[in-house]
């Protein structure tokens, strides 16, 4: 309860929130919280590790619907992707990175976007590693704030990016997939 109540005032005040902040927010003593953490940096640590969970990303891509058209999924991983991307950014620029991304997450995530297009994959250009690669890229991409100062994409626009790029169809046949080495 005190860590969900922290998460919020992160995304405002950074590591500069107050205990009293926190203790209104959770709707507990201030004592209460120094109990049960021992100190403000242990409970944002904690907060900040909750934060990061991808679990939450993970249920919610999941969710998506494998019978949608391929442009639904896309779009809807895309949505979701970007989304996570914006929250960790504003949160790590108030509260400084804490955690690099584990390796294991990445094929969790090519796992989950495998069920996710599922048939589609037959039919298109790219391998679902590769695939994966490039929604994880673009939707980083822009999330991040400096990059795309009064140039943001939609996620409509950068679904259309990832399915089309800016001239169609490849060159190669659509049987020919780039080799994972690429990667």
């Amino acid at each position: 309860m005190i860590i969900d109540a922290v998460i919020p005032l992160l995304a405002v005040h950074g590591r500069d929130l107050t205990s009293k902040q926190i203790a209104e927010a959770a709707g507990v003593a201030e004592g209460t919280i120094f109990r049960a953490f021992g100190d403000k940096d242990s409970l944002i640590t904690a907060a900040v590790e909750r934060f990061l969970d991808p679990e939450p990303m993970r249920r919610e891509l999941r969710a998506i619907d494998p019978s949608l058209d391929l442009h639904a999924k896309v779009l809807m991983i895309i949505t979701v992707m970007q989304t996570r991307f914006s929250e960790i950014f504003r949160i790590m620029a108030l509260v400084g990175h804490e955690r690099p991304p584990h390796r294991h997450e990445r094929n969790t995530f090519i796992d989950i976007l495998t069920e996710v297009l599922g048939s589609d994959l037959e039919h298109l250009n790219w391998p679902a590693s590769r695939i994966a690669h490039i929604i994880r890229l673009m939707s980083f991409a822009s999330a991040f704030p400096q990059l795309n100062d009064g140039m943001e994409f939609t996620p409509d626009e950068l679904t259309t990016i990832v399915l089309h790029g800016i001239a169609g169809s490849p060159q190669h046949s659509q049987n020919t997939h780039p080799t994972e080495s690429q990667d």
